[in-house]
């Protein structure tokens, strides 16, 4: 479970006029955002994102957020809305709709087009709603104004909610740039006006919650990228989120203010910058982007190429460019700049990739030694301007780990909210709004789900912490024949281990023991496979530990004659 509160029975049932706020996803983590709204027996459901494993999460692919608490609730869910495009608040949607593939689904032109494009490789046609800033639109019992905010990625949109049971502001991921590259700024007085209003309850956005002062401007990026291309004498490999479309144009402006001529690799990239071209958010000079099969065709000090895998993920583009397993070659004097900030937990993968890049020859630049990357979360000094504006007579941290929520709950006493007005929750668990007030009414199972090739939600974590064993450990397997009537053990046993690092003759120690443990066995009347299965598992579990101190997986055999 992703919540360790065993004290929280379920919520009782939603009292009349009251709104219950239940997240799914995205509290004590950085992903898998989804937050479900009731009100009047209807839901309303902000962002279905996923979460990206860790090493700790071998052969898994992606985590979705736990639809169960929902699931025999669809028919009243009256909409889908989305913050914005990134992948961890829009990575679930196709593995929603294969559930109900009519839910509408509202965001901003550009979200919706990311959507519908992921959607197309599932074979889902989705019903979706555009919205623009500043637009005002009733969704069953929820009515919702959409206010423009400045983030990582064009088009994102804070949630402004009014109820009966009371009004809810939800700013999705936000910053407050003053110069930002698309002159989109967020919207401080639709905060201000709402805030006047009267705003109930307020979720904010928390990752930078630890972080004092103001973000820096994207404009200031700028001069550091255009130096990068004024030192490198060779090929500029660029790797970012594959949705950083703001990025993405200073590389280009850059390739194009230098003469270089620019390739897109990862299906992502690739897919995300047409479509961002296409709707008019990534300007592309004329005759600047090539086929990446053509880049053998330039001179190195010609080629800059834009690539996923900032964050070391192993499959991306620029990780197998450290491995040597791709079809690009770093070569001694390649540029590779690394234009995004680190998520937390993926800070061994990038180390691993820079490493990699660095052992070929490469100049790797990153936030660790250039200005590079600012973040598109606000810190301390902007949440503290949007409690101020806003005044929320109750709030819950939303969007960060527990580190980040519980910074921000502080920053939160301190521009007033009271004490008994902050809800700091975890996944699953539900925060009702009644009479002003906000408070923990429960909680309902919130757990993981793994995404593993085409399975969804069967691997277990035991099936996960046997995977851990077989990695770390490597495997045992002893095959036993012995006598279906009186148990006894016929001839020796015989094994077979992969990546114990046990050579396959010490098993001559243990051998003669599992062969008495089973004659005293039979001698006994014990003939159930089962027990003679564990018998052997002790065995020789306790020898590999006493002798090695090692805990492989161990697999015993039995084969009844």
């Amino acid at each position: 479970m992703s919540h360790p509160h065993p004290e929280l029975g379920p919520p009782p049932p939603l009292a009349e006029g009251a709104l219950r706020v239940t997240a799914l996803g995205g509290l004590g983590e950085i992903g898998r955002n989804m937050t479900v709204m009731e009100y009047n027996g209807k839901l309303l459901i902000v962002d279905c994102g996923v979460l990206f494993p860790e090493e700790e999460q071998p052969g898994v692919d992606l985590i979705l957020p736990d639809f169960e608490p929902i699931r025999n609730r669809l028919d009243d869910v009256e909409a889908l809305v989305l913050t914005h495009g990134h992948e961890d608040h829009i990575g679930a949607v196709p593995f929603l709709l294969r559930e109900r593939e009519d839910i509408p689904i509202v965001g901003s032109r550009l979200t919706l087009a990311l959507v519908n494009a992921k959607l197309g490789e599932h074979r889902i046609t989705p019903e979706t709603v555009q919205v623009a800033e500043g637009q005002r639109r009733q969704l069953g019992e929820f009515d919702l104004e959409f206010l423009p905010v400045n983030h990582s990625i064009p088009d994102a949109l804070a949630i402004a909610m009014r109820t009966p049971a009371g009004n809810l502001l939800h700013t999705g991921d936000f910053k407050m740039d003053q110069l930002p590259l698309d002159s989109r700024l967020t919207d401080l007085g639709g905060f201000a006006r709402f805030g006047d209003e009267g705003v109930d309850l307020l979720l904010a956005d928390s990752t930078n919650a630890e972080v004092p002062g103001f973000v820096t401007s994207e404009r200031d990026i700028t001069p550091v990228i255009d130096e990068v291309f004024d030192q490198a004498d060779q090929r500029i490999i660029v790797a970012c989120f594959a949705s950083h479309i703001h990025r993405v144009q200073q590389v280009l402006d850059a390739a194009k203010a230098h003469g270089r001529k620019v390739a897109f690799v990862g299906r992502s990239m690739v897919r995300n910058m047409n479509i961002a071209r296409d709707l008019g958010y990534l300007h592309v000079p004329n005759d600047l982007l090539v086929d990446v099969k053509q880049l053998d065709e330039l001179a190195p000090q010609q080629a800059v190429l834009i690539s996923t895998g900032s964050q070391g993920e192993p499959m991306s583009a620029l990780t197998r460019m450290a491995n040597r397993d791709h079809q690009i070659h770093i070569e001694s004097g390649d540029t590779v700049l690394l234009a995004s900030s680190l998520i937390p937990g993926n800070e061994n993968s990038v180390n691993r990739v820079i490493n990699g890049l660095t052992r070929w020859g490469a100049k790797v630049v990153h936030k660790g030694n250039a200005l590079v990357h600012v973040s598109g979360h606000a810190p301390a000094g902007e949440l503290l301007y949007v409690h101020n504006m806003v005044r929320p007579r109750n709030f819950m941290p939303v969007h960060g780990e527990w580190r980040h929520m519980r910074a921000h709950a502080q920053l939160a006493r301190l521009a007033g909210v009271p004490e008994s007005g902050i809800c700091i929750a975890e996944d699953g668990v539900a925060v009702d709004l009644q009479d002003g007030r906000a408070r923990i009414a429960g909680a309902v199972p919130a757990g993981y789900v793994y995404v593993d090739g085409t399975s969804v939600g069967d691997v277990t974590e035991s099936a996960l912490k046997d995977r851990r064993i077989l990695g770390e450990e490597g495997f045992i397997s002893i095959v036993v024949a012995v006598d279906s009537t009186s148990g006894k053990i016929l001839g020796e046993p015989e094994v077979h281990t992969r990546g114990s690092g046990i050579d396959v003759d010490a098993y001559d120690e243990v051998l003669p023991q599992i062969q008495e443990s089973l004659q005293r066995a039979a001698a006994e009347g014990i003939t159930d496979p089962t027990q003679l299965r564990q018998l052997v598992r002790r065995v020789i579990g306790r020898w590999v530990n006493d002798t090695y101190r090692r805990r492989p997986m161990i697999v015993p055999v039995i084969v009844e004659v």
